[in-house]
């Protein structure tokens, strides 16, 4: 047990110094930021420790919150950074998706375009959600041409479609979780199930492109559809 431990701990203690260099590469200042949060936390609890006669009852008390803030501000501060860094990279919001939550069915890259617009299939409770990135006037017919290829398997199951971006209509890729976690629960879990079953025999854009064997032939492009040439 350990041993278990021990091999563990260096590895989550990595995690953390990672993805603390991963965040201060973006927010210069998260450092000293959380330093104080944690030096603020601790010493008003000392302060009021003091005030009411018990520095140490109220001073362990505040040591465990001022760790419980700086962790808060720092896993905030984290996430605001690698959000920063995949915006406008393809594919940022399927990275999204992948951690939206349990409940959630997501497949990624239903349908895209030679201009790298995608589409990405996300089923829960709330019905089917495609997410789309890129050109958002480019966009409308990926969307439509999926919907329409989905009213094939699946009717009477809410779909709604969410364009990623800044712009008036769209929603940042910080907030799509959020916008998910936020629609109405419509689909028992037995429905979803079978929706999500009956979608996924309709497969994805890497399942139905044929990929030849050998090496890729030159010249080979991505034509309007998704399907290859």
């Amino acid at each position: 047990m350990a041993r278990k431990e021990t091999s563990e701990n260096p590895g989550r203690l990595q995690q953390i110094a990672l993805t603390y260099k991963m965040t201060k590469r973006v927010d210069t200042k998260v450092g000293l930021v959380v330093a104080a949060v944690g030096i603020v936390t601790f010493g008003v609890l000392l302060a009021i420790g003091f005030l009411i006669d018990h520095p140490v009852y109220l001073g362990l008390l505040g040591f465990l919150l001022a760790f419980l803030a700086m962790a808060i501000v720092f896993g905030r501060r984290a996430e605001r950074a690698a959000f920063g860094q995949m915006e406008g990279q393809p594919g940022a919001a399927a990275a999204v998706l992948e951690n939206v939550g349990r409940g959630w069915s997501v497949t990624p890259a239903v349908a895209m375009n030679r201009n790298q617009d995608i589409v990405h299939r996300a089923v829960g409770k709330a019905g089917i959600v495609l997410v789309a990135e890129g050109n958002p006037n480019r966009v409308k017919a990926l969307l439509a041409s999926e919907k329409k290829k989905m009213a094939r398997v699946v009717v009477d199951v809410p779909v709604h479609d969410v364009v990623v971006g800044d712009d008036e209509g769209q929603v940042p890729l910080k907030r799509l979780r959020t916008t998910l976690m936020k629609l109405p629960r419509v689909l028992p879990g037995s429905q979803v199930t079978v929706v999500n079953d009956r979608l996924r025999a309709l497969g994805d854009l890497m399942s139905n492109m044929p990929i030849p064997k050998g090496p890729m032939p030159k010249g080979m492009r991505m034509p309007r559809g998704g399907k290859m040439r």
